[in-house]
């Protein structure tokens, strides 16, 4: 069994040169890949678009596994307008045999969560609206579907699975962001955050950015699209960084949370009101890892979800794991605010192994 890790928004994944500096997975703290290797547990870090689509980047997973040329789909390249075929990763796989029937757990980080949960039903349904105009013998394997039972466990971690309101509360005309005072360094980490370098236009629909997908709206209606596959264990990380202040407001503690997401933090465990399709946003959603909120990382709405618990552990239910103390990145390693996470994520592989040893 291969364990496959999957970046979220503006990260980078093993195929980049920057991971051999500064591994995503790991950060500061030194490569998590190769120590989980080293403890007998093949893992593995993909490399999908920074700032693209969930659509794309299971695209781009799907060719990394199976040392394929990527295959967009005919009906999704034309309905976005950019080109059906990328990255010829024939001479490069992700990992070796996978093609002989080798089961696979995908863990995803925040938007890679979505992203890995895409590609779950893609693996196992394909997509009727790719086979509908395209030749068979034209057709990526990915979008036939009837290959599930590849799939172990599927792990999200801060994943922003029901969307987030750091998107959303800027396209609510009731709520203004910028009438919560702020200090300087909060301004000035916030500026920085806020002004990363994301993908230049370049004439795609809108739908195929990250962006997109991270509204609550898009969120929900991407989750209608993904199956809860009955043979599949799911796991859900969500993540915390917030304490209630007054009046029922969430503050970020400073503590653990990386000073770029405090000014994002600041808006999210204020804001209470509306998507523009009409989903209320109350108090639970104020609860924050300074990107993502808490309840959004759980299970998706109404997906079977149960606290984990190691004696009711079954495939087709979301177990929803403990929330975890620390900020949107703190699963990464952190970079200012430091953790250690391999003790976290030995003892998180080594539950799903054992899952696969009950099974034989």
């Amino acid at each position: 069994m291969y364990y496959i890790f999957v970046h979220g928004l503006s990260g980078w994944g093993s195929y980049e040169k920057i991971y051999r500096r500064v591994p995503y997975w790991g950060m500061f703290g030194g490569d998590l890949m190769k120590y989980l290797r080293k403890q007998g547990l093949p893992s593995y870090a993909a490399s999908v678009s920074p700032e693209g689509s969930a659509w794309d980047r299971a695209c781009e997973l799907y060719a990394q596994l199976t040392g394929t040329v990527i295959d967009y789909g005919k009906a999704h390249s034309e309905r976005c307008g950019h080109k059906r075929f990328g990255r010829d990763f024939s001479h490069q796989p992700l990992i070796p045999n996978w093609q002989n029937g080798e089961r696979i757990v995908l863990l995803g980080h925040s938007f890679g969560g979505t992203t890995v949960r895409l590609f779950s039903e893609l693996l196992a349904n394909g997509s009727a609206e790719e086979r509908a105009i395209t030749d068979e013998q034209d057709l990526s394997p990915l979008f036939r579907g009837g290959q599930g039972d590849r799939l172990h466990a599927i792990v999200t971690l801060a994943a922003p699975t029901n969307g987030t309101t750091a998107y959303d509360l800027n396209d609510d005309p009731n709520f203004d962001p910028n009438s919560i005072k702020l200090s300087l360094w909060d301004r000035f980490w916030g500026n920085f955050f806020s002004n990363r370098k994301t993908a230049d236009p370049d004439g795609r629909a809108k739908e195929d950015y990250a962006a997109y997908d991270m509204h609550i709206d898009q969120a929900l209606a991407l989750n209608d699209r993904i199956s809860t596959l009955p043979w599949t264990y799911y796991f859900a990380v969500p993540c915390t960084a917030t304490r209630v202040g007054e009046d029922g407001v969430h503050l970020p503690i400073r503590s653990i949370m990386e000073p770029m997401f405090c000014r994002s933090s600041l808006r999210m465990g204020r804001y209470m009101g509306s998507t523009v399709g009409g989903l209320l946003i109350g108090p639970e959603w104020r609860e924050n890892d300074g990107l993502v909120n808490t309840v959004s990382a759980m299970a998706p709405m109404d997906a079977p979800g149960i606290a984990y618990d190691p004696d009711r552990v079954r495939p087709g239910i979301w177990q929803l794991m403990p929330t975890y103390h620390g900020d949107h990145i703190s699963l990464q390693g952190g970079i200012i605010k430091i953790n250690n996470i391999r003790p976290f994520y030995l003892k998180l592989l080594k539950i799903i192994n054992s899952l696969a040893d009950k099974e034989m």
